[in-house]
């Protein structure tokens, strides 16, 4: 009885087995036009994103070019322990986490702030025009922006050192003074991608139900009262997500303006992480080091959005997952 009785489960559970993988390949094949589209991107994340993983081994290793991925010796976390006791390494860590924070403090509201007041606008000739000019800036290579600060910002002739002058100052050398590296970096950063950020918010601001507005005009409520009652509480989801994602990537600076900006008159502000892995590596052949540097980033990063999604969720209710 007790063996019939298991052999009738064991066939239910593979009855429903077959059933369930039959209606997931039947959902698959009715949307097999939407997956096709979708497979691009798959084998785009597979190639570039998952495979090169497999070279992250190299942190742990004595790579030698010739000797490919896995013919270097095995030295476990060596090179990890030398850069925690780098004499580099404080002010790597404090760089990297001064520039991101105060990007996201003073930079991440601009965005938004940007895409409430475009919302307001009502004549779309100009409404199209300001977009299009606060959009621009994004589409400029880093090596034009730099060229730009370096003529705005020369202490001979530069327009802001012209105003400066021109009310009694002293002309200010900005590029050369480590002091100034940070501000000039994030307003800069600012001015080329806040009009571009601000794309998600204006996609958020036009998913809003009209009604709340027009119940609202009903009862009274001032545009003040609108936009804290209604507009913000309904894009604050799409505020949060957007909070975590660069909360994401708090440790990672692009290095390819601050290598443009830096000298070694600035290194002591503006040396980061990424900037000093690219030293480190194609400047001085030392990959494994720089793996393993890169690799620690990535682990922090990766722990950064954990947290930040969990307190995300227990405070707004809004995570990642």
């Amino acid at each position: 009885m007790k063996t019939a009785a298991v052999s009738q489960k064991t066939n239910t559970a593979s009855n429903a087995s077959g059933s369930r993988l039959q209606r997931t390949g039947k959902k698959i094949w009715t949307s097999r036009y939407l997956y096709l589209l979708l497979l691009p991107t798959f084998i785009w994340y597979i190639l570039f994103m998952y495979a090169p993983l497999y070279g992250a081994q190299i942190a742990f290793r004595d790579f030698m070019p010739a000797l490919g991925i896995t013919g270097g010796k095995w030295v476990g976390f060596k090179y990890f322990i030398q850069f925690f006791k780098s004499e580099y390494f404080g002010r790597l860590i404090k760089n990297t986490l001064g520039i991101s924070v105060y990007s996201i403090v003073v930079g991440f509201p601009i965005p938004v702030i940007l895409a409430l007041l475009m919302n307001e606008v009502r004549n779309k000739y100009f409404k199209k025009s300001v977009q299009t000019i606060v959009y621009m800036p994004h589409f400029i290579s880093a090596v034009v922006v730099v060229s730009l600060l370096n003529a705005m910002l020369s202490p001979s002739n530069g327009l802001i050192n012209q105003i400066i002058q021109l009310f009694g100052g002293d002309a200010i050398h900005f590029m050369a003074e480590p002091r100034y590296f940070k501000t000039v970096y994030v307003l800069s950063d600012i001015w080329q991608s806040a009009g571009y950020g601000s794309i998600v918010y204006l996609a958020a601001l036009t998913s809003i139900d009209p009604s709340l507005y027009e119940a609202a005009t009903v009862d009274g409520a001032s545009k003040w009262k609108k936009l804290l009652h209604i507009t913000l509480p309904c894009i604050l989801p799409t505020i949060m997500t957007m909070l975590i994602l660069r909360m994401g990537s708090i440790f990672t600076v692009g290095y390819e303006k601050i290598m443009l900006m830096y000298n070694p008159a600035t290194y002591e502000t503006a040396d980061v992480i990424s900037t000093y892995v690219y030293r480190r590596a194609f400047e001085g052949g030392e990959y494994s080091f720089s793996a393993a540097i890169g690799l620690f980033n990535s682990i922090i990063n990766f722990i950064v959005i954990i947290v930040f999604n969990k307190i995300s969720k227990r405070i707004s209710e809004v995570s990642l997952w």
